[in-house]
């Protein structure tokens, strides 16, 4: 099992590069990271990524998190993953592009 970040290329660039990712503005202003499951994933992308490019979908095996990672009723109640604590690029299974297909719609990843 997965969880997923989706992130812009640039910023998971920098994090690479600096060893860490902190989050984006959104994680900094609630206090955590957002993840989302595989179901969550493409609801995810249409409400906070609608019409975006150069978009990352960023895995992690939650079992390499600990204790830091929580799961908190959001939309509609469901149970979504917040890492309350920085991300390190190491912990991640894999990086893929998230494109936008011809109808807009991001174009998941079939391993997701």
């Amino acid at each position: 099992m997965h969880i997923f970040k989706i992130i812009h290329r640039e910023q998971w660039a920098a994090a690479e590069a600096e060893g860490t990712f902190a989050g984006a503005a959104i994680d900094l202003q609630d206090g955590y990271i957002h993840f989302s499951t595989a179901e969550q994933a493409a609801e995810t992308a249409a409400k906070h990524f609608a019409g975006e490019a150069d978009l990352l979908l960023v895995a992690v095996n939650p079992e390499t998190l600990g204790d830091s990672l929580k799961w908190e009723p959001s939309r509609g109640g469901a149970l979504f993953p917040h890492l309350y604590a920085s991300l390190n690029p190491k912990n991640v299974d894999w990086v893929k592009d998230l494109p936008l297909g011809d109808n807009g719609v991001h174009q998941f990843p079939e391993s997701t």
